[in-house]
């Protein structure tokens, strides 16, 4: 569905999947131009130091950079002005660079890099949020409960015993990390910033879960006994952690708790931007951010309706073919939906079915990749259910990539609080998203050609390239084969499209056009037959990220124009996979930037 995080360049970046390989991997590499390789290699330097975080997400925070292993990003008012700063001073240093002096990948690179510095630094007018994707400082989704525990668990490795005093160094800042949170949440909410009621209930169930648990007892605390002892890491790690969890992280939480509380009695039910002051431009610059296009909400709007009803049509004649025939396709979509036959129960064993479906049907495309690429990538993904401690409010299904120096793999997360959001014939088509050839497969380039591309692509993640590709990659699957003795598979990839195309529709609908939730949630379950509890997730998910779900349809919509661009001007010389690889190999860019990569590669196979 989502990486757990959207990030242009900067703090918290994603780090993309990994091999081995990576450990090799080098600033300067991937760039021809000296200047370029020495001013990129300058701002990797700049952004791991101003987000250890990221560092660790990459595997970037090993020898020169080990001091970062013991920090937690600063999530202060002065961070966050530090970051603003930071974009439009890189911005400047770029531009000394004569465009015109570059040429082939270090084009891309440039334009793409500037490109996140002046959208970044555009954005520091908006005194919003945790970051420029979330306007909010902590949602159900994002800060330091919903996200930090996850990340010590899954991202700060524990090998030796170092690290493990590492972890200690961070879990001692994580009742800072809730302060600094805490004291923005209200200097936000004197700007009329404050999360709608039903977002405001969410978080505070979150935190009241965490609160609720004995400090011993917390993940936070598991995570590193559990890990330490497996690695024969000695040392009184659950004294130390109990004692920190209960001495510091409770009563800063207890503190964001109240800071919470005190909001609810001034928070709205209103589920858009466009109740802040300049909401309507920030959603605006918001869908610029997450489209990298200049697209208007009205356009996004319209965009989904008319492909919406495109799909309905392809699904139509699916259902009619399966003795579907009554009613429109949303209303026997949801009858499929709650359908005994296609779901898993809601079990444990059930939870382990579901996971050993995905597995297969990852081995299942495999084979089939050869069709879509010639880079021969080995791209090696775990499947994980979600924890349970942060189940309420996550996604139903997101990718968390690996460590670029193949120290950590590609995790494809998979929200299981209720199997009934995931009826069988819905999986195939997800984990073509989050694993092959989507998102894992994407960011493997990064990892296993650490020669090709320079260190700065794994800490850019342009949501509507990174999310279109993973939904062209569903397209893909599809073309390669994947569903042609599987006709419900296929219903369930066309759903999955359609989905998609029905968030440009909600998005737009909630912070421009001022839908309610209640609204919002109708009619998305109608148009695409998904559950009640799966949209109503996806709705609250939608009004704290304003726009980023536009970024999925915009983006695979952009690589499908352009694909038939090129193969209308190379005719038999065209490649599918020449063209796959095309838009893989950027490492990710703006839209904006990548029909000028397409048009590259067009000239070049003209030429060949």
């Amino acid at each position: 569905m989502t990486t757990r995080r959207h990030m242009l360049l900067g703090g918290a970046a994603l780090g993309l999947a990994a091999s081995p390989l990576a450990a090799l991997a080098a600033e300067g590499e991937g760039v021809t131009d000296t200047r370029l390789a020495k001013l990129l290699d300058s701002f990797v330097d700049e952004i791991l130091a101003d987000s250890p975080q990221t560092a660790s997400s990459i595997g970037k925070d090993k020898g020169p950079r080990a001091a970062l292993k013991r920090r937690l990003d600063d999530a202060s008012s002065g961070g966050r002005a530090k970051q603003v700063a930071a974009y439009a001073d890189r911005a400047k240093r770029l531009r000394a660079i004569p465009r015109s002096s570059l040429s082939g990948r270090d084009i891309t690179t440039y334009d793409s890099v500037l490109y996140a510095q002046d959208v970044g630094a555009e954005g520091g007018r908006f005194a919003y949020g945790k970051d420029y994707a979330n306007p909010y400082v902590v949602s159900q989704q994002d800060g330091t409960v919903a996200n930090t525990g996850e990340f010590l668990n899954a991202q700060h490795l524990i090998e030796t015993k170092d690290d493990a005093e590492a972890y200690i160094a961070r879990l001692e800042q994580f009742g800072t990390a809730l302060d600094q949170e805490s004291d923005r949440i209200k200097d936000a909410a004197g700007k009329g910033v404050i999360l709608p009621d039903f977002l405001l209930a969410t978080a505070l169930q979150q935190c009241g879960e965490l609160r609720a648990t004995e400090p011993g007892a917390t993940r936070l605390v598991g995570s590193l006994v559990e890990r330490a002892k497996a690695k024969g890491v000695e040392g009184d790690w659950q004294g130390r952690a109990t004692a920190i969890v209960r001495d510091k992280v409770m009563p800063a939480l207890d503190r964001q708790i109240a800071v919470l509380k005190a909001q609810q009695p001034r928070a709205s039910h209103d589920a858009g931007v466009w109740k802040f002051k300049d909401g309507g431009d920030y959603y605006r610059w918001g869908l610029k951010y997450n489209t990298t296009t200049d697209r208007t909400p009205a356009e996004v709007h319209k965009t989904g309706l008319d492909q919406g009803a495109e799909i309905d049509a392809l699904m139509d004649g699916i259902l009619k073919g399966q003795g579907y025939t009554q009613g429109t396709v949303g209303e026997r979509m949801g009858a499929l939906t709650k359908d005994p036959k296609f779901l898993y129960p809601n079990t444990e064993a059930g939870k382990r079915e579901v996971i050993a479906y995905i597995e297969g049907r990852i081995a299942a495309i495999r084979p089939l990749l050869p069709k879509i690429s010639k880079l021969g990538l080995k791209a090696p993904v775990e499947v994980r259910a979600v924890p349970k401690e942060i189940e309420a409010g996550a996604g139903l299904g997101y990718m968390n990539f690996a460590a670029l120096d193949g120290s950590r793999p590609a995790i494809y997360y998979v929200n299981l609080r209720d199997t009934a959001n995931w009826p069988k014939y819905t999986l195939a088509s997800l984990s073509m998203h989050e694993a092959l050839p989507g998102h894992a497969w994407q960011g493997a380039y990064l990892a296993e050609r650490p020669g090709e591309i320079h260190t700065i692509s794994s800490l850019m993640n342009f949501g509507a390239f990174t999310e279109g590709w993973a939904l062209y990659a569903e397209q893909l699957a599809d073309e390669a084969g994947l569903y042609a003795d599987d006709p419900m598979g296929r219903l369930g990839y066309l759903q999955a499209l359609r989905f998609r195309a029905a968030r440009l529709v909600v998005d737009t609908g909630l912070h421009d056009k001022r839908w309610t939730r209640e609204h919002a949630i109708e009619w998305m379950v109608g148009a695409t037959g998904r559950s009640l509890p799966a949209i109503t997730s996806e709705v609250d998910r939608y009004c704290a990220s304003p726009g980023q779900a536009c970024a999925y349809k915009t983006g695979h919509n952009e690589i499908v124009r352009l694909r038939a661009k090129a193969k209308a001007t190379l005719g038999d010389r065209f490649d599918l996979r020449d063209y796959d690889d095309a838009v893989v190999t950027t490492g990710g860019c703006p839209l904006a930037v990548l029909e000028g990569v397409i048009d590259r590669y067009v000239t070049g196979a003209k030429a060949a």
